[in-house]
């Protein structure tokens, strides 16, 4: 009987042009967290809605992400990978199609829910190059789609502003129907499907409690500024939350082909890794709030510096290019050191991103230059994270793994949205007949996000040292 040669020592031909393609597939889905960014001033104009309505076509497009990422990463173990990168494009092109048509709030909402659907696209792509890469590859290729996370938000901003400026409103949603469409099409000709399967039945009740749960944590989190932070309602759905939360992790214990492996997922390595995601995605996302602000500021404010959204945009668009450059030296430094090292090098880089902030911000190129060391941070961190969930987890469970990590750093960034918009709204100065965040506010948001970059070293930190390769040792597959 022929001995399989571990996947770790073997090479692996590799279908030709699908980390580009999957790459692009990446930022183009990332691209939807930040499309409408630029008109949601105008948008209650637009729309004919009160502003705190309007807000809904961001909060569902959060929330829609936070709730179908677990369930995609799940069936796509049990049905094919490529399938269910193909289903969350069609999502994406059908929601923008809705939001290209759209005249009134509730299609626009509509649509942005179907937009947000699709930000499973990621995880699974990372999962599609464990199953098709050789052991070699692999470091450089998952950093590099994991950038794309980042990527997308950057350079989505100064795009999406320009887009909006020089166009009609509804262009925005033409040109990602588009991407969605190139991005099918790519798919269908290089990406091919994975053998790889985690055939059973799907945990219906246990995605139907997660959703719940989900909804009931990150409504009350997104918009605990409108309704008031002790407000009956918040209060009641965060306590709601915890008990069906608790719930769920009963039920999922006991059923066999669980939606989520709590004892898979309880292990140290994937525990603090999923852990450390939160605090990283908090600290990605309070650079995305508060930045922009601080360089659209009055000049009257004396901090300021009067920029449009385009101008600001473009000058926080190379931190988005520092990530995406920094991927081959990313996967350098996970093949030599391990992805704790390259994961604990990014949470560093985050921190001392921050403090040049909260130290220096006299001049653009202060903010530009924290911003991209924050880039560069988030880049090594997020390239890291894949890495340490693919080398814990069996090939049966990598999207599902993948996606529950992905849902992690969702949560981190939702609850950077609530905290840095509490702080901005309490610490703010008049100018004129405007309200504006003041100094105090923005520095403040920087110190919290240094915090949140340490609490992700210490999670880093407490991550078990390698003791294996990329790939759990356990997995082998035949040849191809």
């Amino acid at each position: 009987m022929a001995v399989e040669t571990p996947l770790s020592t073997r090479e692996i031909p590799a279908p030709r042009g699908i980390v580009p393609v999957l790459a692009t597939v990446g930022i183009s889905v990332a691209l939807m967290q930040t499309l409408i960014v630029p008109i949601l001033p105008r948008l209650p104009v637009l729309v004919g809605a009160s502003p705190e309505n309007t807000s809904w076509a961001v909060t569902v497009t959060l929330l829609a992400g936070a709730v179908v990422t677990p369930i995609s990463g799940r069936l796509g173990d049990m049905f094919g990978k490529r399938r269910m990168l193909l289903t969350s494009l069609s999502l994406m092109v059908l929601g923008s199609a809705v939001c290209a048509l759209a005249a009134t709030l509730v299609p626009l909402v509509v649509g942005r829910a179907l937009q947000g659907a699709a930000m499973g696209a990621i995880p699974l792509g990372i999962a599609i190059l464990r199953d098709e890469l050789p052991s070699r590859r692999l470091p450089g290729a998952m950093a590099t789609i994991s950038a794309t996370m980042g990527v997308g938000g950057a350079i989505g901003l100064p795009a999406a502003a320009f887009v909006a400026q020089a166009t009609d409103w509804h262009m925005l949603f033409v040109a990602s129907l588009v991407l969605g469409l190139v991005g099918i099409t790519a798919i269908l000709f290089v990406v091919p499907e994975s053998s790889h399967r985690n055939p059973g039945r799907f945990d219906i009740a246990g995605a139907l409690l997660l959703s719940v749960a989900l909804v009931l944590l990150l409504l009350p989190v997104t918009k605990g500024n409108d309704w008031g932070w002790t407000a009956p309602a918040t209060l009641g759905m965060l306590a709601g939350a915890v008990v069906v939360f608790v719930g769920w992790g009963l039920y999922e214990l006991r059923v066999p082909r669980p939606l989520v492996d709590l004892r898979l997922s309880a292990r140290r390595p994937i525990l603090m890794t999923n852990l450390a995601s939160v605090a990283i995605g908090f600290s990605m996302y309070s650079n995305i709030l508060a930045f922009p602000q601080l360089l659209m500021a009055p000049t009257e404010t004396g901090y300021g510096f009067g920029q449009t959204m385009v101008t600001a945009g473009i000058a926080l668009a190379p931190a988005g290019l520092v990530m995406m450059a920094l991927s081959p030296v990313s996967a350098r430094i996970t093949t030599r050191f391990g992805a704790r090292v390259t994961l604990g090098c990014g949470t560093v880089l985050v921190g001392l991103g921050y403090l040049m902030a909260y130290v220096l911000y006299q001049e653009v190129w202060h903010i530009v230059g924290a911003s991209m060391l924050i880039g560069a941070g988030i880049g090594l961190a997020y390239a890291a994270m894949p890495a340490l969930i693919m080398g814990a987890v069996p090939l049966r469970e990598s999207a599902a793994a993948n996606s529950l990590n992905t849902l992690m750093r969702s949560i981190g960034t939702t609850s950077a949205a609530a905290v840095v918009g509490v702080m901005l709204a309490v610490m703010t100065q008049r100018i004129g007949d405007s309200v504006v965040p003041a100094l105090e506010g923005f520095r403040a948001t920087f110190l919290v996000a240094t915090g949140a970059a340490v609490v992700g070293l210490v999670f880093t930190i407490l991550i078990p040292p390698p003791g294996r390769s990329v790939r759990p040792v356990d997995d082998t597959r035949p040849d191809r």
